[in-house]
């Protein structure tokens, strides 16, 4: 019964670490040619985008947008038309909150305002510096597209950087998951060899107290390493 425990434990941990990333689930299900309905707001809420994936989507959109907006503005087009034309051309994470800037664009409002408006706290710096080529192209009138296009280069190689730091720090998270498990593998090992760990760890007090410390430290060494990556990404 230990053994089996164990395994089941074991199995467990092994899924949870190597199992489907919310990408690969959002795509089966838009793959997929029917979906009970009571399921679909629990799957839709478990496989929602985190705040760091959600950023880095709101970063690559800004650099479609500055890229899009620098492409209408050489092809000679007003700057209010081609904001409109590359908003509408870009998939935002959010395509609501990008629809003040196109209103202001297409009927001559405060562009500046609403794109700062309508960038999220985290990942729309794109949009925070879009927002002051907008106020030095338009206002003091120099080469809006040079502007944007610059712009767009920088974002560029933010990004590219940034995606060189998550791969870098790839195989230290790898390492602390494979670390977690261990202990899972180590309880099968006991369990193959019928020294019952689970008898002493859930029928004595300092079994017990083992397994709460372990827990502990457990989860203190993931979220430690998840802690150093985050701050590692964010400088």
């Amino acid at each position: 019964m230990a053994a089996f425990v164990a395994a089941l434990s074991t199995g467990l941990a092994v899924w949870l670490w190597t199992g489907p990333d919310p990408a690969t689930t959002r795509l089966n299900r838009l793959t997929s040619d029917h979906e009970p309905v009571h399921w679909h707001a629990l799957r839709r809420r478990l496989t929602r985008p985190n705040q760091a994936r959600r950023a880095d989507a709101w970063r690559q959109a800004s650099i479609e947008l500055c890229q899009a907006l620098s492409a209408e503005l050489s092809a000679g087009r007003t700057p209010g038309e081609a904001l409109t034309r590359a908003v509408a051309a870009v998939d935002f994470p959010d395509p609501q909150v990008m629809r003040p800037v196109t209103a202001a664009a297409r009927d001559g409002g405060d562009v500046a305002a609403a794109l700062a408006a309508a960038a999220p706290a985290r990942g729309g710096e794109g949009l925070h510096r879009l927002t002051a080529c907008w106020d030095v192209g338009v206002t003091v009138g120099a080469g809006l597209a040079a502007l944007v296009e610059r712009v767009a280069g920088a974002l560029r190689a933010a990004q590219a950087h940034r995606q060189d730091v998550a791969a870098q720090l790839a195989g230290p998270r790898a390492t602390a998951r494979l670390l977690a498990v261990l202990p899972a593998l180590g309880l099968l090992m006991a369990g193959a060899l019928d020294m019952h760990p689970l008898d002493f760890l859930l029928g004595s007090v300092p079994g017990l107290a083992c397994l709460v410390t372990g827990i502990a430290l457990d989860a203190c060494g993931l979220w430690w390493t998840n802690r150093m990556a985050i701050r590692a990404q964010s400088a």
